[in-house]
């Protein structure tokens, strides 16, 4: 194929596999633990840390991992107190980030930066630093879950279960929380801020409806993951739309096409056996 041979292109289609493998992991985990509102709050929050890059000087996306990974701590943090429900201290991190990314943006030197690339992703703009980033999270996380496998799995199916076997489950949950805080911004540049948290999740949704065991629904949500961000860099190449809207456009329809198939042959099935 002739795009292969664009070199853009060929950091697109790497950058997907390795956000795929990232996003079929941890995205299985906030799925099964039902973190998914948290997780929508620790990407909006990262919003803060890409206004004080650009206020400040510095990458982006170094800053925007710091801010997500405090914001996650300080939602684990508060969410475990008694004086403040889980949902409030995720909305108070969610504005936070949000205000304060809005106002160092508009703060920086210079012209106003364009934000576009963070909102809404471009996955065809990636650099080999990014790769790099996804390549390093894919081998921490890789180790990480063969390791304490079996340890992930019963803290998210049933976290005070786990705590009556002696396992460390708030290390565990606060070492996962950092773990969703750098996947997210690892896929900015793929999907942007506004679309990530769907990356995380419809794949997962999709790889559930074949599967209950963890990890066939990790396996198979990178390959539908990966599947997602192929059809999506073609689309916007050809058509020249924002790549994470193409992405989580053709992740929603292989799970509508998955639901329906689903649902098809279990009435099939249904009306055979009448």
């Amino acid at each position: 194929m002739e795009l292969l041979h664009y070199t853009f292109f060929q950091h697109a289609l790497i950058g997907s596999l390795l956000a795929s493998i990232v996003c079929g992991m941890i995205g299985t985990y906030i799925v099964t633990r039902r973190l998914v509102f948290i997780s929508g709050g620790l990407t909006h929050a990262s919003f803060g840390g890409v206004g004080l890059g650009l206020y400040i000087g510095i990458p982006p996306i170094l800053s925007a991992a710091v801010f997500a990974i405090l914001s996650a701590f300080g939602v684990e943090w508060l969410s475990k107190r008694q004086d403040m429900r889980e949902d409030s201290a995720i909305a108070v991190f969610w504005a936070l980030g949000m205000a304060l990314g809005v106002i160092f943006t508009f703060l920086s030197p210079g012209y106003t930066p364009d934000l576009s690339a963070y909102l809404f992703g471009n996955i065809l703009t990636i650099t080999q630093s990014d790769i790099v980033l996804l390549a390093v999270l894919v081998v921490v996380l890789g180790l990480f879950f063969c390791f304490f496998l079996r340890t992930i799995v019963s803290i998210a199916f049933d976290s005070e279960f786990a705590r009556s076997q002696g396992m460390p489950v708030t290390l565990f949950e606060y070492v996962m929380m950092m773990f969703i805080a750098l996947s997210i911004v690892s896929c900015l540049r793929m999907v942007g801020i506004v679309l990530v948290i769907s990356l995380l999740t419809i794949p997962q949704m999709t790889a559930n409806l074949f599967s209950c065991r963890f990890g066939h629904i990790i396996g198979l949500s990178v390959g539908i993951g990966f599947l997602s961000c192929l059809a999506g860099l073609v689309l916007s190449f050809y058509t020249n739309v924002p790549s994470g809207a193409s992405i989580i456009f053709f992740s929603i329809l292989i799970y509508a096409g998955c639901k329906g198939w689903k649902s098809f042959r279990a009435y099939a099935t249904c009306y055979i056996n009448k």
